[in-house]
């Protein structure tokens, strides 16, 4: 059951978040004068005077929540974690799954012989993937035929 991870993966995300969050308002609070210190030193990686940086400072001071959505993006990182994506995200690869899945086992239900099962199911999981990888080419933007051989290698 993969997707069960997800799940506990995206869980565990949203709890880093909201841990971060939680710190990041703390030191808001009680460290205001080191957090504008972090904040300039962002702009100052890009290269801005002290002049320019004073009154995105003095801006981020009066909205509180600007300043925080701020600093959890361009210090640690962090965007917020949608909670609907973790049951998409689950189901997704859940059918994803038993659809990947039933490719290479299909051959072995509907013949009887199990060598000739066995070569049947290597042969269509290889054009499965060789498929896969065309698609995946075409939509990315790399050459289809190559993409389609790199997963073959790869799967």
């Amino acid at each position: 059951m993969p997707w069960v991870w997800v799940v506990i993966w995206l869980l565990e995300r949203y709890e880093h978040y909201t841990t971060e969050q939680q710190r990041k308002n703390w030191e808001i609070d009680q460290l205001p004068d080191r957090e504008k210190e972090e904040v300039a030193e962002v702009f100052r990686n890009y290269d801005m005077d002290d002049v320019h940086i004073q009154p995105i400072l003095d801006a981020m001071n009066n909205n509180r929540e600007q300043w925080l959505d701020f600093m959890m993006r361009f210090e640690l990182g962090l965007e917020a974690p949608n909670p609907k994506r973790a049951r998409i995200s689950a189901l997704t690869i859940g059918v994803s799954y038993i659809v990947g899945g039933f490719v290479p086992l299909s051959p072995y239900i509907l013949i009887h012989d199990l060598f000739t099962a066995l070569l049947v199911s290597i042969v269509v999981t290889l054009i499965a993937l060789f498929l896969f990888g065309y698609i995946k080419g075409r939509f990315t933007g790399t050459k289809p035929l190559k993409a389609g051989f790199q997963t073959v290698l790869v799967g």
